[in-house]
């Protein structure tokens, strides 16, 4: 009898283990996404005493960071950084110019605190794919990932987990690299229970995990083979690791599988079993096209319609702008591209598609980038005192202070949440 006792006993136990449920706290500042704007953060830049080992990381190629190596359109203003580093770039009045490196604890700290004086709601984390070979625990991006959830913490600002699929290769690799990753992210970065203020951001009471790069016609892989339904079913539905909202980053023409996606019916079955579709539009609209808002309008419109169709939430995307000058000259040197390509006007652009896509219907926003200065794409503070020089070329900000988009960025998410009217005029500070 005894022996039965203990038997069952050890039985009951291990159910229960195994129905003990997922690992997330169930407790969060964002319990939806709804009514946030939130950004991508890449945290990829170095500098060459930052511990790294990667020299000027992002900023240059082959490390380096000069005239012929440089790779960034935009300049940051690091004003206010606790640690910066120089570089041999100098500004007009002969200073030398100086950057700031993502490794630096300061830096992710300070990044977090614009976004809490601001009014931007929080960052989506980018984690490519290359982060998830090997063992990872002691890596440059899971030390920013662990500042980045502190900051997170600290300020009360919304932070979740972005796997970008660049990186995959074309045979021999799927999306069971990132199911490991997040299950030793989870464990021990502790990303859905950080310390502190639980901020991780949830959607219909689930953490928020996105998986950007599905269905793009220039990528190695074929989302048929790489295991993207497994990998679906993991993060809603695992037990332990799953209880996941998932979003899906996917080509800006998606709906119609056409111009820059691929053209496979699949897609439509992947996004389907998804909760939230948002669709890359960066490069896809420009200010110097006539009426191109209202080809967006529309966009945002039809897409809005067949999710609600389907079952799947949406997120628009929108940016301030784009510049790939400098990179394009070293990787595309037959086909360079000009500075600021689609450009700012001085933040006209930016708020044209932020009013546009909440007039369509949007109720949650996607900003690419917060510090993206490689593509020119950034939000956070960048100068146009930047440095002067024959080779490389910034784009020059309009002459309007380095944190203006920062500051529109938090006017448009009073606008979403409707504490102040809807306006297509970009607003002016007093």
């Amino acid at each position: 009898m005894r022996n039965k006792l203990f038997v069952t006993l050890g039985i009951l136990g291990i159910s229960l283990l195994a129905y003990a449920g997922p690992k997330h706290s169930q407790e969060t500042s964002y319990p939806s996404y709804k009514g946030l704007i939130m950004a991508g953060y890449q945290g990829w830049f170095r500098g060459p005493q930052d511990g790294t080992n990667q020299g000027y990381g992002h900023y240059g190629t082959g490390k380096q960071f000069d005239e012929k190596h440089c790779t960034i359109d935009a300049w940051p203003d690091v004003s206010e950084y606790e640690k910066t580093y120089e570089t041999s770039f100098k500004h007009a009045d002969g200073r030398k110019a100086r950057v700031f490196s993502s490794a630096d604890k300061s830096t992710v700290d300070l990044h977090f605190k614009w976004m809490k004086e601001y009014g931007v709601d929080g960052v989506f984390v980018q984690r490519f794919f290359s982060y998830t070979r090997g063992d990872q625990q002691s890596s440059v991006p899971n030390r920013i990932l662990a500042n980045a959830l502190e900051a997170a913490s600290k300020y009360d600002r919304a932070i979740a987990v972005m796997y970008d699929l660049s990186g995959l290769k074309k045979s021999g690799e799927d999306c069971s690299l990132i199911i490991e990753d997040w299950k030793r992210l989870v464990d021990n970065q502790k990303v859905t229970n950080q310390a502190g203020k639980k901020t991780y951001l949830h959607h219909n009471g689930k953490p928020v995990v996105a998986i950007w790069g599905v269905g793009f016609p220039d990528r190695p892989y074929n989302i048929r083979n790489i295991g993207l339904d497994r990998l679906i079913d993991f993060l809603q539905n695992d037990p332990v690791y799953g209880g996941c909202t998932v979003m899906l980053g996917v080509p800006t023409f998606w709906r119609n599988l056409e111009a820059d996606c691929i053209n496979d019916p699949y897609l439509h079955t992947v996004i389907k079993k998804a909760d939230i579709v948002l669709p890359w539009t960066v490069q896809r609209f420009s200010p110097l096209l006539h009426n191109d808002m209202d080809r967006f309008r529309d966009l945002v419109i039809e897409d809005i319609r067949w999710c609600k169709e389907n079952g799947v939430d949406y997120v628009p995307a929108v940016t301030p702008g784009f510049s790939w000058h400098n990179l394009s000259k070293l990787e595309f040197p037959d086909d360079v591209k000009p500075v600021g390509s689609i450009p700012r006007q001085g933040g006209r652009f930016y708020w044209q598609q932020l009013s546009t896509a909440m007039l369509a219907g949007a109720e949650m926003i996607y900003v690419a980038m917060f510090d993206e200065v490689d593509e020119g794409t950034a939000i956070f503070k960048c100068t146009g005192d930047h440095p002067v020089s024959d080779v490389a070329k910034f784009i020059d900000m309009d002459g309007q202070p380095s944190d203006h988009y920062l500051w529109l960025t938090g006017e448009a998410a009073r606008m979403l949440r409707k504490e102040i009217p809807l306006t297509f005029k970009m607003p002016v500070r007093e």
